[in-house]
Formats: C-alpha cells, structure tokens, sequence
C-alpha cells in the first residue's frame, strides 16, 4: 500500500468522532466520515505497518442502512454525516460507539443507560454561522458552509434541514441582494473584500430572531435597503435584532471589532426549563434548545435533590446548569474562563431571580483551589479537550460525595474517569444524549459516587 494509491473497498465499522475503518491486506485503514457497508474510493494519505490513513474521495455504493431523505446539499456540505441513515438507527450507532470507547478504557461495572434522543429530528439548530466565498476559485459569491473536505469552497446550503425554514429564507435573501449589488465577499488568502460571516439566532420558545452581517471594514456600504428588505419577509419567527458587525481580524472567525445595531436591540432572549436567558451575539448558548432541556433534565437527575447543597458548576458558561440546580441548594458556585460569559451567567440570575447563585471568572484549574466552601456536589462541563490534569487534581481535593461530569467529547470523558476512579471514585450511571442529530456528535452524562473509606 503507497501513499496516493487509490484503494476501492468497503467500510467495515464506524468509531466515535466522524470516523470509520476498513482492514486491507490486514492493515486497518482509517478514513473521515464514511458509514458501515458503504463501497467507496480513498486516496491512501499515509501508509506504515500496521496502519494506515486514507480520504473518501468517492462513494461507489450506498450503505444498506442509507434510507433516509437527504437534503439537495448532501454530501457537497461538510455538516450532516449520517443525514442518509434513519434516526433511530443513527441513535444506535451513537450509543454503540460511547459505550466502546467506556470499554476500552476499562471502565465497567456501571449502569449503561439507552441513549436519549433530541426531542427535534430536523429544524433543531437555533444558531447558524455562514460563510461568504466562492465554490470554486474565482466562481460566483455563495454564502453557506464549508465544501466536503475543503478548507476555502464554500456551498450554498438555502434548503438546510437541520434549521427553520426562517433561515434558509433570510440566508437566500441576503445572498440575492448582495450579488444583485456587486459587493464582493472576503478572500482570506490576500485579505481582500468585504462580505465575511452572516449569524442567525434563534429563540425556539420566544420566536426571537437575531441577524448578524459580519464584514471587513474595506466598503462603506448602506445597509437602510437591506434592514428593509429583511424586515419585509413573511417569516415565521420575529426579528428583533439586526446587526453589523465589523471584522479586520486575519484569522478566519467571527470577531468583534465595532458592533452596529441596525434594527432593534443588540440581543435575543430564549426561555430552557422555566427560566429566561438574554443571548448577545458572541455569548455561547446550546445550539438545540429542546435538546438542552433534555440535556440539562439528566443533569439535574443525576445531581439528585439540591435541598441545603453546596454545588460547584465548573466550566459554567453563560450559567445555564447552575441556574436550573439553584432551586432549593443552599449555594450555587459557578468557574467559567470567559469573563463574557460570566457577566452573562451573573446578568441572567438577576433576569430570574435567583440570588443564591455566584459566578466567578478565572481557569477552573487556578480558582478552584481558591474556594473555602466544601462542596456536596461538584458538576462538570468542560470543553472538547477535557478536564486538565491539575484541575482534576483540585476537583479531587474536594472530597465532594457527588461528581457529575458533562462531556461533549466522549474519548477525553473516559481518561478523566480513569483518572476520577483511581481517586476513588465509582462510577454509578452512563447516559449518552444526542443534541445533534445527522452528526457524529453527542453529549455524554455520567454520575459518580465517592467510595466510603473503611
């Protein structure tokens, strides 16, 4: 097997992450995306002894499982891995693949819980952030996501299934408008142009819609006509927050130099399990909200009853979970490294009343050591990458009866577990919960319980 050898076969099993494998001259080779029984062609892109990695050029011949409508961007976007399969068997998959990462890190004898699914198949995602570009080099402006395995091509995505039909409206729209007009889109490579990024946030339960044009600094364009033309679609949602946002950083990311309200005010607001939340345009939220409250619901189930607890909320965000746990716990204390996000968290306690709540800022790693309260219950909801190695030594410290740790990436959950039951701690219950549907991602519940000493 040579690198740029083009092997034809066919995937054999799929793993945690977007990938899949199939063994050739009894060699695994490894391959982005793809899904079990599918025929396909792969550019060998590396080749040692036992090993191998590869990229799906082709797909010869569907998978068998492959039975689900597909949207007329399928397999041109980058988004929607598994939009061809049925959801309940991508649910499958999901749980399959979470529970083989528990068991080759040699955690068992724990309650493995069925998957949960989002209560939303398609139309879930209450926020989209779009690309302006072009699908081939010098070709016509497209505003949508990033091309299958490209880094520069960009597709028109206006007939997206996993979005409210609002938005493939309001997208359309603004591409027609600024193609009828001429104005060209950025290109990152020499930093030239004008039409960056386009944000759209959605409140599910209020029906509040946000609309961010995110450009360079390069064109003083008039914006009045295009406000207009906006707030004279026939949508669903209202729009209640048009803004502009200049942008003169090199790196390809929406952020903020100067922030213009156009229409309305500079935010939205979305209610999750009976309380009320203000989302500006840079603060994180959920991106399903119906999933959230499924997410947060096992959360709150796994924390048990908050009556007279100290809770510690790490990695707390806009302070979402803390606020849910507050009622009737004795204190809530939240640890988030973005200070933004910790105004938003302290802002929103305010908005619902809740005054037995405190967010700080600060690396959780550094400011939990800092903290006299000993808490009962400490939940944990890190980024992608994990809890670090120092930060899980002070959360040891605590002595906390009770961990629940919240993960979005499965395969850095287990070596913290490992690191968590050498410590003493058990594992008692597992509960995988797909926010996001026709993707390779889910979120991972997991209660523990801190063994007695004798």
């Amino acid at each position: 097997m040579r690198k740029k050898e083009v092997l034809e076969i066919k995937i054999e099993g799929m793993e945690f992450g977007g990938k899949s494998y199939s063994f050739v001259e009894d060699k695994k080779v490894e391959m982005k995306g793809g899904i079990t029984g599918q025929s396909v062609k792969a550019r060998v892109k590396k080749s040692r002894k036992n090993k191998a990695q590869a990229n799906i050029i082709e797909v010869v011949e569907k998978s068998p499982i492959e039975t689900a409508q597909v949207c007329p961007h399928f397999g041109m976007c980058g988004g929607c891995m598994y939009l061809s399969v049925p959801y309940k068997e991508q649910l499958k998959l999901k749980e399959d693949m979470v529970y083989e990462l528990f068991e080759k890190a040699g955690l068992k004898g724990f309650e493995k819980l069925p998957i949960k699914g989002s209560p939303v198949e398609y139309g879930y995602r209450n926020k989209m952030e779009y690309t302006f570009g072009d699908c081939e080099k010098d070709g016509p402006t497209m505003l949508g996501m990033h091309k299958k395995g490209r880094s520069f091509d960009i597709v028109t995505v206006d007939h997206c299934k996993i979005v409210h039909d609002d938005f493939n409206k309001i997208l359309s729209l603004t591409l027609e408008y600024f193609k009828g007009k001429g104005i060209p889109h950025y290109n990152k490579k020499n930093h030239e142009g004008y039409l960056r990024h386009f944000v759209v946030r959605r409140g599910v339960h209020t029906g509040e819609l946000m609309v961010n044009l995110v450009t360079s600094s390069q064109m003083d364009i008039d914006l009045a006509n295009y406000k207009e033309m906006l707030l004279s679609l026939e949508l669903e949602s209202e729009i209640v927050s048009i803004l502009h946002t200049l942008n003169d950083n090199l790196a390809d990311a929406v952020k903020c130099d100067e922030l213009r309200v156009l229409h309305g005010r500079d935010h939205i607001f979305e209610e999750v399990l009976g309380l009320r939340f203000k989302i500006s345009p840079f603060s994180f939220f959920q991106t399903n909200t119906k999933g959230a409250e499924e997410l947060y619901s096992v959360t709150r189930e796994f924390a048990g009853e908050s009556d007279g607890k100290t809770i510690f909320d790490l990695y707390s965000g806009t302070g979402t979970i803390g606020q849910i746990l507050s009622r009737n716990a004795k204190k809530i204390i939240g640890i988030e490294l973005i200070e933004e996000a910790v105004d938003a968290a302290n802002e929103n306690t305010g908005l619902n009343g809740i005054e037995n709540c405190t967010f700080i800022a600060g690396d959780v790693s550094q400011k939990v050591s800092e903290i006299e309260e000993k808490p009962d219950t400490i939940v944990i909801d890190p980024p992608r990458s994990g809890v670090m190695p120092k930060a899980v030594s002070d959360i040891i410290s605590f002595g906390a009866k009770e961990l629940v740790y919240v993960s979005c990436n499965p395969k850095s959950l287990v070596e913290n577990l490992q690191d968590f039951r050498e410590a003493g701690y058990v594992i008692e219950k597992v509960m995988p919960v797909d926010m996001f549907p026709h993707t390779p991602h889910c979120e991972t519940v997991v209660s523990l319980k801190r063994k007695l000493e004798k």
